[in-house]
């Protein structure tokens, strides 16, 4: 199994579960490590044939931007849904850091994986 990752993608999102969470969007960031196979992709120099990482950057900024959840669990999980069904991902794991989030940590957040790990 081959990795696509995509590191420090920041997003200015509402999520929180107090109020002053629900009226001011924070940052987070995510990190991202997507199973792919790039064999076909490294013999035909296509973007055609692999994971096309800006595309999923640009939709995933597109959901996180638009959403307001409360809690950073939920934000993680719909993210890699939609990795896993829309760009046909069979694994995924996700880092999401909500900075700033408790005084004197330089992060706090979560972590999952979702899909098959194929090895």
């Amino acid at each position: 199994m081959d990795i696509i990752f995509l590191d420090d993608l920041r997003i200015e999102t509402i999520i929180g579960i107090f109020d002053w969470e629900r009226e001011t969007k924070q940052t987070v960031i995510i990190d991202l490590e997507m199973a792919a196979d790039i064999k076909k992709a490294a013999a035909t120099d296509s973007i055609d044939d692999t994971l096309d990482y800006k595309a999923v950057a640009k939709r995933i900024i597109q959901y996180v931007e638009e959403s307001e959840f409360q809690l950073v669990e939920t934000l993680a999980e719909r993210v890699t849904e939609i990795i896993l069904s829309e760009f046909s991902v069979p694994w995924v794991r996700l880092k999401l850091n909500k900075i700033g989030a408790i005084r004197g940590a330089s992060g706090v957040g979560i972590v999952i994986e979702r899909g098959k790990r194929q090895d």
